[in-house]
């Protein structure tokens, strides 16, 4: 990894694009995230709905049961993100980004479409839950696939000198794909009864997330490819033995940052709903309303942290990303877990997810401008899915796990130990990394 400043003036970071070359890198864009928006609605909206299909899966009695159940599967998707980083990284690296985002889209559809047409316990047996269980398994290597491929195509095609702004559209499309998964429920809760739900309606969000996913394959066709020939014919190209070889450094400084930021991102989004009812007392309802509006807030304020970078550098961002973590992270989690009025709580909750949104905005491109193009997509899509496996898969169970033991505090202060991890490691970063080590 290189630390060196760079001495290229900053002028230079801006080239003149011709209007045709703007609409032609912008519809890029658009494309690529369409497709990553969604991925992650497939992803989600499995969890969504689990409480809708879970008894016509796993027959139990106890309604419990069967959400542990269905929260294994969807557990070990997360399991198959680190070999989805490496297979689609390789494959992007070797043959393609093109390529690599296509066979994505393909699998999240494929895996869509099982699960929306899947017979239930009562018709096939066990060959249910085990089928359940195959479709979450290609979900989980297509998602953990997409995010490398996906980050380093948008930081290649974005324009110079905003780089930042445009990749920060990457968690844009995570983001509003799990916003989209709770609008769809909502609307099908509004249209069906729960016996309906219950019975077919829960397969109608994966139809529709194999329809859409067949838009974004359509749009995906169009792209051009951004990796050269020479690139893909190095013999080095998409393999670990070189990541590890060359770009050790590098490869751990992402396992990092990533690590503590998939921490803090899971605490404040998909646990935090959790919190505010277990911990805080919120209604369900009420906790739903507020979640609905945090995140919705969290998704626009991506470009405007993605634009800051390109201002004051990636490094900067993520030592405010840092810093800010370890400094606020305690205070804000101690005093949520005794609020109940929700305006607060939704104050506090977007201070919070400003605070990650130094990092989510950037969290593609500071990544892919650490990398080399021969192995860029392996370099980032293997380090984030590892540590995001690792952490972020994690962080719900574990502070599940403190708080059972009486000892919930104990998860503030570790969210607080990797924030604090993310920010020495980002000492490492470039003081300026504006620029790829390739240009398109």
């Amino acid at each position: 990894m290189s630390t060196q400043t760079s001495t290229v003036p900053a002028a230079a970071a801006a080239p003149h694009y011709s209007a045709e070359e703007k609409r032609k890198r912008v519809f890029a864009i658009v494309a690529a995230s369409s497709g990553n928006l969604v991925e992650w609605f497939d992803f989600y909206i499995y969890a969504f709905c689990a409480i809708y299909f879970a008894h016509a899966f796993f027959p139990q009695s106890d309604p419990t049961v069967q959400l542990l159940n269905t929260a294994g599967v969807f557990a070990a998707g997360f399991l198959m993100r680190p070999i989805g980083g490496w297979l689609f990284g390789r494959i992007a690296d070797k043959h393609g980004r093109k390529i690599s985002l296509l066979i994505s889209v393909v699998m999240m559809c494929g895996g869509s479409l099982v699960v929306a047409f899947l017979p239930t316990y009562a018709s096939i047996g066990a060959w249910a839950p085990g089928l359940l269980l195959l479709a979450r398994l290609v979900q989980g290597l297509s998602v953990g696939g997409e995010y490398g491929t996906t980050a380093t195509y948008m930081s290649e095609v974005a324009l110079r000198g905003q780089r930042g702004f445009f990749a920060s559209f990457q968690y844009v499309t995570l983001i509003g794909g799990q916003l989209l998964a709770v609008l769809v429920v909502v609307i099908l809760q509004q249209f069906l009864s729960l016996d309906q739900l219950r019975d077919w309606g829960w397969r109608i969000p994966f139809v529709v997330g194999a329809v859409t996913a067949v838009v974004a394959l359509l749009l995906r066709s169009t792209l051009h490819e951004t990796s050269t020939a020479a690139t893909r014919a190095n013999s080095e190209a998409g393999t670990l033995t070189a990541l590890f070889r060359h770009h050790k450094a590098a490869f751990f400084t992402v396992l990092g940052f990533t690590a503590g930021g998939s921490l803090i991102f899971y605490t404040f989004t998909t646990y935090m709903q959790k919190y505010l009812v277990n911990s805080a007392g919120m209604p369900v309802k009420t906790a739903s309303y507020v979640m609905t509006f945090c995140l919705f807030v969290y998704m626009c304020l991506q470009p405007a942290f993605g634009a800051l970078s390109d201002r004051i550098g990636r490094r900067n961002n993520m030592l405010l990303f840092g810093g800010l973590g370890a400094l606020c992270t305690v205070p804000i989690l101690a005093t949520l877990h005794h609020v109940t009025n929700p305006y607060v709580a939704t104050v506090l909750i977007i201070v919070a997810l400003a605070i990650v949104s130094f990092y989510t905005s950037i969290s593609g491109i500071v990544k892919s401008e650490m990398f080399p193009p021969e192995i860029r997509a392996l370099g980032v899509g293997f380090a984030y899915a590892v540590a995001n496996a690792i952490f972020g898969g994690t962080a719900e169970y574990v502070a599940l796990g403190l708080k059972s033991l009486g000892n919930e505090t104990s998860f503030f202060w570790y969210v607080t130990a990797m924030m604090v991890v993310a920010f020495l490691v980002s000492l490492r970063l470039p003081r300026r990394a504006a620029y790829l080590h390739d240009e398109h």
